[in-house]
């Protein structure tokens, strides 16, 4: 099997260490090295687990000018990653790109748009597309097994440190901007376009007054609503919940969602081998890595012509979309 030569750029990203770990382990990818541009965080991660015995680069430039790499994981932090994605798109490469997709609306609808014209693919890095719970609950409701879908509910909070929250506080929606994508992927790939979202904003710990700490989003459609709600102060282990209800059925995935072992099934009728009423169905636990890797075994395939990418580019440029009608960064 002829291996795909990757590298990656920036560790600045929360995923980072576990996108090089899944790189590392896969027998499909040459590892050429990694390219940190800020020193200080290249000592930090230089020679430690899962970074020890890296090639590290001097410059972008040995990353950008080398034909021999073709694709790049993007870890930078994000308001980095935009600028760091769209300079490897220029310089042709296919790109799995940490999410979300920056701040900059018009500068990420012309990365998509210059990737698409040289048959580059960018794949963003919303592992839960990846996990058999909600792999299988999307299923059910793009089907029709659930019925016409009218309330999507998802809890996803999480706790952060006063220096974590400081970093993210450069971005005007938050911890919503921060994790709201995960939902919102999941959301609009069952719903489409919302019609009109609104969202509260709020800082209620005190904590890092510019941050967002508490954040809700609503997502109006047609026929359906969806409600999103994200904290950055929960008492851990985080209880994160997600939850859909059809005219025919529900399918909630019971917390917490990671590693999601158990998910709620009510039909209204007994069909497909499921009985009518309640009932509840196991999910192999999986963990955070191993959705890592099936990220990139998903991307590798479609680089080299296996598979189509398993979002289209008009799904990736929704979810930034509505994550930014949500949080301000575009008019609603």
């Amino acid at each position: 099997m002829t291996k795909i030569r990757m590298a990656q750029y920036g560790t600045g990203h929360g995923h980072a260490s576990g996108k090089w770990l899944a790189m590392k382990k896969s027998d499909q990818v040459e590892l050429a090295g990694i390219f940190e541009p800020d020193s200080d965080k290249r000592k930090v991660a230089e020679g430690k687990a899962p970074y020890d015995g890296a090639h590290w680069f001097e410059s972008a430039s040995q990353v950008l000018d080398d034909p021999s790499i073709a694709a790049v994981a993007s870890e930078g932090r994000n308001q980095e990653s935009l600028d760091q994605t769209e300079a490897l798109v220029v310089a042709g490469k296919h790109v799995w790109y940490d999410k979300p997709a920056g701040d900059n609306w018009a500068q990420w609808k012309r990365v998509v748009r210059k990737a698409e014209e040289q048959h580059l693919l960018v794949q963003l890095g919303y592992m839960f597309r990846y996990h058999q719970g909600f792999s299988q609950i999307t299923e059910w409701a793009r089907s029709g097994f659930l019925g016409e879908i009218f309330s999507v509910r998802a809890h996803m909070s999480t706790s952060l440190s006063e220096a974590a929250r400081k970093i993210i506080s450069v971005h005007q929606g938050g911890i919503l901007y921060d994790l709201g994508g995960h939902m919102l992927d999941q959301v609009v790939w069952m719903l489409g376009r919302p019609r009109k979202v609104s969202a509260f904003l709020r800082n209620d710990s005190g904590k890092i007054p510019e941050f967002k700490d508490n954040t809700l989003g609503v997502f109006e459609f047609e026929r359906a609503m969806a409600f999103i709600d994200i904290a950055a102060m929960e008492t851990p282990p985080m209880a994160r919940r997600f939850e859909v209800y059809g005219s025919l059925g529900s399918a909630i995935l019971v917390e917490p969602f990671e590693p999601g072992r158990v998910m709620r099934l009510c039909l209204n009728e007994a069909k497909q081998g499921f009985q009518k009423g309640e009932q509840t169905l196991h999910v192999p636990p999986q963990d955070r890595q191993v959705l890592y890797e099936r990220e990139l075994e998903s991307f590798l395939a479609a680089i080299a012509g296996k598979q189509a990418p398993d979002r289209p580019y008009a799904h990736e440029l929704l979810v930034q979309e509505t994550l930014l009608r949500a949080t301000g960064g575009i008019a609603v």
